[in-house]
This record gives structure tokens, sequence and C-alpha cells, in this order.
């Protein structure tokens, strides 16, 4: 059944409290990154960490898609938004994602040049999952246990 929800769908991470207003974020295999509010911290904030994630999964399918024709030189993503408070609360708004990418030159390099703006849109109307939930909305369910 398309969208079926089972054990093999579900992903998860871990949220641990390690200090004032510092969190450590855990995943299945073990992998950890940090979080607080951006203060004296270097880690990322929240918002930072949501408009990473957003980067990180389209970076991903774009990559995929034009290392099949020849493999970037140079691959650097900008995300970015405006944090606002208004009648809905605080939310994000003008997500935009800028992507600056080369190939090498020749057939191949061309081949993946051409081909890009569909791998950039095949990610934002497809294969992005982080980026398909922020635009098709998704409930979030909060439980205390």
């Amino acid at each position: 059944m398309l969208g079926a929800m089972s054990d093999d769908t579900l992903r998860s991470v871990a949220l641990t409290k390690i200090g004032d207003a510092r969190f450590k974020a855990t995943n299945a295999r073990g992998g950890e990154t940090f979080m607080g509010t951006g203060g004296e911290d270097p880690d990322f904030t929240p918002v930072e960490m949501l408009l990473a994630a957003i980067a990180g999964c389209s970076a991903i399918d774009v990559d995929l898609i034009t290392a099949k024709r020849a493999v970037s030189t140079s691959f650097d993503i900008t995300a970015e938004g405006h944090k606002v408070r208004d009648e809905s609360g605080n939310h994000m708004t003008g997500l935009r994602l800028s992507f600056d990418i080369t190939f090498p030159d020749g057939p191949e390099g061309d081949a993946a040049r051409e081909f890009l703006p569909k791998a950039i849109e095949m990610s934002r109307d497809r294969l992005c999952t982080v980026s398909r939930t922020v635009q098709l909305g998704a409930d979030v369910t909060y439980d205390q246990t």
C-alpha cells in the first residue's frame, strides 16, 4: 500500500539536554549533532538545523543525479529564510535555496550543467523529503510520557 507506515518508514532521533539550553541529537546509527540557542556556543539553532536539513536533502539529490553525468568541481548551497512572528505565531517565511555548482569542462561537464536545472526541479518537486514535508505540511503531535 502506497504511503503505508511501518518500521521501514519510521525515522527518529533522540534529544538529550547537555547544558543550559544545549541539546545533543542522536540518530539510530549513533551519529550526534548539537543544537542550542545560538548564544555563546557555536551550536546550530533549531531553525539553522531546519535550513541545513532542507539544503542537505536537496544537495544529496542533486549531487546523486548530476554525478551520473559528471562529478562537480565545486558544490555550494545557501539556505535562507526569514523568522517571523505574526498572528500565526513564530514561523519561517521566504525559504530559499541558492545553488552554486560547477562542473569540469568537456562533454560530461556540459551534460551535467545542462541537466542541473532538471535535477534541482526533481528535488524540489518530488525527491527531497525534508522540503516536501515543509511544502505539504505535516501534523506534529506533542505527547508527554
